[in-house]
């Protein structure tokens, strides 16, 4: 798409002018202000094309929505992307898979078998490119033809994780999508880690349902797929989780096993025919 009013707003989040989400919302919500910024429309749109990203912004018609209620700090304004944009217009087409970085081989194949029932009733899954669960849900939506949307917490340039460089551009190629809102590097570690935690609620935001693969609990474990299956909740998505008894004493499943004794559904085929 790359319109002139999302390039100028590209430009001013380049370069350090719109310093949030929530700065934009409070400061920048408004095309006159942006218009009172001067920049280059041309070379931005080459830059774009040279890198083969394209930008897409609230002020554009088909920025796609949420429909839930956000603090300013949370509501998205601006993605750079690869791919089908699309997909992220009907939400109940998309299913979120996630879990933890290193899975064991058992849990990739339940995995997998989620997938591949998701895959066959025409859903869209949504992850997060991170190594393991996350990994897995793309490879499986791929290998099933199955579209599939990557949100990264990274820049379309600099992929992260750099071994899931290949898979994103198998995302693109099988009409997929990889989206992020950055364009710029973070600057320190902290940056680095509240961007995690920001791809996290996208992956809620942009899905029907969130399926919970396995997670360890607070403090025994990475902690991604919780901080995803939270903001699910607090959206008011369906959320479902991967568990059987024989998970009860596994720290992998502890998250999992958690949210069954609070009463989330544990994800079985009569439930995947009932999203």
């Amino acid at each position: 798409m790359n319109s002139n009013i999302s390039l100028k707003l590209y430009n001013l989040i380049k370069t350090g002018v719109i310093k949030s989400n929530a700065h934009f919302w409070k400061a920048f919500y408004n095309e006159e202000v942006i218009n009172t910024f001067s920049c280059d429309i041309e070379t931005l749109k080459q830059e774009l094309e040279e890198k083969g990203i394209n930008i897409i912004s609230v002020f554009d018609n088909t920025f796609p929505v949420v429909g839930v209620k956000l603090k300013n700090s949370e509501r998205p304004f601006f993605f750079a992307y690869r791919g089908d944009i699309s997909l992220l217009i009907d939400i109940d087409k998309n299913i979120a898979v996630i879990g933890v970085l290193t899975p064991t081989n058992e849990i990739v194949e339940r995995e997998q078998k989620v997938v591949k029932s998701l895959a066959e009733k025409s859903f869209n899954i949504v992850s997060g490119l991170a190594k393991g669960c996350d990994t897995v849900a793309h490879r499986e939506s791929v290998k099933n033809n199955a579209k599939t949307i990557a949100f990264l917490p990274s820049t379309i340039e600099n992929i992260y994780p750099k071994e899931n460089k290949d898979l994103a551009n198998k995302i693109v190629d099988n009409d997929g999508l990889i989206i992020s809102e950055y364009v710029n590097e973070p600057q320190n570690k902290y940056e680095t880690v509240k961007r995690f935690i920001e791809r996290d609620r996208l992956q809620a935001l942009y899905s029907k349902a969130v399926i919970l693969v396995a997670s360890f609990r607070k403090g025994e474990g990475d902690s991604g797929s919780r901080h995803a299956f939270e903001k699910a909740k607090e959206y008011g998505k369906k959320s479902l989780v991967m568990f059987r008894e024989t998970d009860a004493d596994d720290l992998m499943f502890g998250l999992n096993k958690d949210y069954v004794m609070q009463g989330e559904k544990v994800v079985l085929q009569k439930e995947i025919e009932g999203l």
